[in-house]
């Protein structure tokens, strides 16, 4: 639980990090800012099937400490980042943190599944969905407010300086970024530290995973599994879109950069909602297939509605998208390596790597 709330924090920062690094980078309109999405969320494609084979080595508990410590490299990284106005260099600590986010994911999601009965593990990953999401609607407000709490005199304030006047204002907005991501190094060093000498079980889902012989089958045989990876491919850059877009689209049908900077909240609450409804009925009131076609269904009608409608009523479709995406990871994860047996951790690899999906569909 205390990995996902930190999981959390880490990922939903990206909402209000766009707003800001668009201002302090002088960003253009259109793709550019959702570089940081890119970033972020390409680096689970790039280093998942690398980030198994080190699990593979260095087992579980290890395995968690390093991607800590690959986290916290990244978070500093923002310091120079900052007194350069560099959003390459940015960018360069975003994919650091994904990486190590990576690590820790390919870790924890197969060992959730298998700590208990598969039947019940939907539920179980909800209760770490909902630590993930209550840390990212704290996110942006805690962030949010030291990096843009005057936002709308920010925007009015850049719009008409110029020079070195323009840039003098921007490196001390720039410098805002420092403290936070500062300590968030310190605290992702010493959970690393705490990992390692914790009393967590080492548990490998290869052995206790239940499921049929795998001997001589591809991992490529299992329909589940490659269902699972589309599925997921494109659940993430939906989910992505309704959570740290959903600022940039807010100021697209005119709403001002200090209402939008909170948006990604919203749209985490309706996660929350969804979380607490999969933990109350599955499996007891219906199954996580079941929970998969529904959400499904809704996030299309709600989609659908997203787009007839304009102005500040569309965006709230967009958050409202937060409640069918709840219990879609949640199920796709027990259905897709359910049976993989020997291949559980390439599996579990392969989905992370489907998470790209966050980076490529926004």
């Amino acid at each position: 639980g205390a990995f996902f709330f930190l999981f959390g924090f880490v990922t939903w920062i990206n909402g209000p990090l766009i707003s800001y690094l668009k201002i302090v980078c002088e960003l253009k309109n259109g793709a550019e800012p959702f570089y940081v999405t890119f970033a972020f969320y390409i680096a689970y494609f790039v280093t998942a099937l690398p980030m198994a084979w080190v699990l593979g080595r260095t087992g579980m508990k290890n395995g968690m400490m390093y991607g800590l410590w690959t986290m916290a490299l990244g978070a500093i990284l923002f310091i120079p980042a900052a007194q350069g106005r560099s959003y390459g260099l940015f960018l360069t600590g975003l994919f650091l943190i994904g990486t190590g986010l990576s690590l820790l994911q390919t870790a924890s999601n197969p060992y959730i599944t298998v700590v208990g009965p598969i039947e019940s593990a939907a539920s179980r990953i909800s209760v770490m969905g909902i630590c993930n999401k209550m840390a990212g609607v704290l996110a942006p407000f805690v962030v949010g407010a030291l990096l843009m709490g005057d936002a709308d005199t920010i925007q009015s304030e850049v719009s008409v300086l110029h020079g070195a006047a323009l840039n003098a204002r921007l490196d001390e907005i720039a410098t805002r970024i420092m403290l936070p991501y500062g300590v968030m190094a310190v605290v992702l060093f010493g959970l690393g530290l705490l990992v390692r000498f914790s009393p967590l079980p080492e548990l490998d889902p290869e052995v206790d995973a239940p499921g049929v012989s795998t001997d001589g089958r591809s991992i490529f045989s299992f329909p589940n599994l490659m269902l699972g990876v589309l599925a997921l491919f494109l659940y993430v850059g939906v989910e992505v879109m309704a959570g740290d877009t959903i600022g940039i689209y807010g100021q697209s049908q005119g709403m001002p950069l200090s209402a939008t900077k909170h948006l990604t909240s919203y749209t985490l609450i309706c996660m929350v909602v969804g979380y607490i409804i999969g933990i109350i009925a599955i499996p007891r009131f219906f199954s996580q297939a079941k929970a998969l076609a529904g959400s499904a269904i809704l996030g299309v009608c709600i989609s659908i509605t997203a787009i007839m409608l304009h102005g500040y009523s569309s965006v709230l479709c967009i958050a409202l998208l937060g409640l069918s995406n709840a219990l879609v990871w949640p199920a796709i994860w027990p259905l897709a390596i359910d049976g993989l047996g020997r291949h559980t951790k390439t599996g579990s690899a392969l989905l992370i790597m489907a998470i790209a999906g966050g980076a490529i569909l926004p």
